[in-house]
């Protein structure tokens, strides 16, 4: 069993950045691909961000450029750093991992999550 922790999000405004963070426990998250989704208000969850335990990412459209994911293994812990943040961008941050070599974007693909995070972007 993986126990998953996210902190970090907050009150920003547009333009302004934030990094979120997600820390494990039960288990090394080496490995695991671990991935970043946000479900806004009356929307469906999306994908955010994936990192597989080599280092390959994959982003969605609507972050490109504007965030990057990361993993420091060494402290079982993932980073979404997100710049230029967007009142679009408003949302609760899930952290999640699954037991698979590859970057999936789809939730179903997730073993195990977090409590989720809630992020503003003020206009």
């Amino acid at each position: 069993q993986v126990q998953l922790v996210e902190s970090g999000g907050g009150l920003v405004q547009a333009g302004g950045s934030l990094r979120l963070s997600c820390a494990a426990s039960g288990r090394s998250l080496s490995e695991y691909t671990m991935g970043w989704f946000r479900q806004a208000p009356g929307k469906e969850r999306e994908f955010v961000a994936a990192i597989t335990w080599i280092g390959g990412r994959k982003y969605g459209d609507s972050v490109k450029g504007r965030f990057t994911i990361s993993r420091d293994n060494a402290k079982n812990t993932v980073y979404l750093q997100m710049n230029s943040l967007k009142p679009e961008d408003t949302a609760v941050y899930y952290c999640a991992a699954q037991s698979s070599y590859y970057a999936s974007v789809g939730q179903e693909d997730y073993d195990y999550w977090g409590q989720g995070t809630q992020v503003t972007v003020s206009s």
